[in-house]
């Protein structure tokens, strides 16, 4: 898969993520539901904690590419919800830790919301992937 960055401006790339990328010989695609940060059996984990729900949501959205023998470099789509944008942006050099190393920046969207499915869940990101 070859992917080509396309950023007319520069700006969105100082927070992380192009504008969009050009996908080119992609054979699988991976849509993912939005993860959150529940435990193995759905049950909600750090209620009110933006930072240990980002983190958890990071490691379940990794589990659900792993399954798929994927991983965050094919990650090429992201969708995020938040309760709490300023909280969750005060938070995003957990996305940088996790998408940094695969020399990846995925376009995304971040979305404030007044609540999502789970009462105390302040975070969900979705993804594609492709491989």
């Amino acid at each position: 898969m070859k992917r080509t960055p396309v950023n007319p401006w520069d700006w969105s790339l100082k927070l992380g993520y192009n504008q969009a990328e050009m996908i080119q010989g992609g054979m699988r695609q991976l849509i993912c539901a939005g993860q959150t940060a529940v435990d193995e059996t759905g049950a909600p984990q750090h209620p009110y904690d933006m930072r240990a729900q980002i983190s958890l949501a990071l490691d379940n959205l990794e589990a659900v590419l792993s399954d798929a023998e994927m991983d965050l470099s094919n990650v090429t789509r992201l969708g995020i919800y938040a309760t709490d944008v300023d909280e969750a942006l005060k938070n995003f050099d957990l996305m940088g830790m996790r998408f940094g190393p695969h020399q990846v920046a995925p376009p995304m969207t971040l979305l404030g919301v007044t609540r999502l499915a789970i009462p105390g869940l302040l975070f969900e990101i979705e993804a594609t992937a492709m491989a």
